[in-house]
């Protein structure tokens, strides 16, 4: 909060990007190997 007094920035940027993954979770339910779910999760948002 104070970032955003000092130099006029927020944390939007993150914020959207954690609402993608949490989607992206959402939708990819029943996933059980987390190597291939990191692998989809970099080739969609990378």
């Amino acid at each position: 909060m104070l970032n955003f007094f000092t130099n006029r920035s927020t944390n939007a940027s993150a914020e959207s990007f954690n609402a993608k993954v949490k989607a992206f979770r959402a939708t990819s339910r029943g996933v059980r190997d987390v190597k291939f779910f990191l692998f989809r999760l970099s080739k969609i948002y990378a």
